[in-house]
């Protein structure tokens, strides 16, 4: 089975996914969506915390095996890059939404010798943001080389694409917006007649109506 249809799975078991086409999630953008992620959950679900560990940090050797250190991207990634850098005996920074207003108003926080290697961790890609801030951040802050994203699950945006292309940043994915509906499809979580809606609303997210 492939990563991306095994990690859809377990997603959709422990609910960390869901799935609502006929009662629309808003996000807190405003956005009206058929589909609703939490990725924290799976640090509660030892068995999943541990796959997704093991299958992030082997996504990270296979892909930039000369790696120095990694960072998680606050808050729903500081948990997963810890994981993720325990687990191949890297040191580990993570990176905040904003600069602390007092003391050394830090946006990397960790010890991070300037110019490493470093692979950024995120648990979710929706438009992109928020993680390429964190990217940037490493890149100005600390003049590191950012070898690329490794993130649990993307929503597949166009957007966010083109963000990424811009950014010069590679983005790599253990499971995705398809694999989910596939999967959900294979075990009858949804109906075919659903298939629609959840691919009308990923084409233009921001000017989805349920209705």
């Amino acid at each position: 089975m492939e990563v991306s249809s095994l990690v859809a799975g377990k997603l959709l078991e422990i609910k960390a996914v869901k799935l609502q086409p006929e009662k629309p999630f808003t996000w807190a953008s405003g956005w009206k969506s058929p589909i609703y992620c939490d990725n924290r959950k799976t640090l509660s679900y030892p068995a999943v915390r541990s796959l997704i560990k093991i299958e992030l940090a082997r996504m990270v050797m296979e892909k930039y095996p000369d790696v120095e250190a990694i960072a998680g991207v606050a808050t729903g990634a500081i948990a997963q890059g810890a994981l993720v850098a325990e687990e191949l005996g890297l040191p580990f920074v993570y990176i905040r939404s904003s600069k602390k207003d007092h003391g050394m108003e830090n946006l990397v926080e960790g010890y991070l010798e300037e110019g490493k290697k470093v692979v950024v961790i995120e648990d979710l890609i929706s438009t992109g943001g928020s993680s390429l801030k964190a990217v940037q951040a490493i890149r100005e802050e600390k003049k590191c080389n950012v070898l690329g994203m490794v993130a649990i699950f993307t929503y597949g945006f166009p957007l966010a694409e083109e963000q990424f292309s811009k950014a010069g940043v590679e983005l790599t994915t253990l499971s995705n917006y398809e694999a989910i509906i596939e999967k959900a499809l294979s075990i009858n979580y949804i109906p075919e007649s659903a298939l629609p809606t959840l691919r009308e609303w990923r084409k233009d997210p921001s000017h989805w109506n349920a209705e």
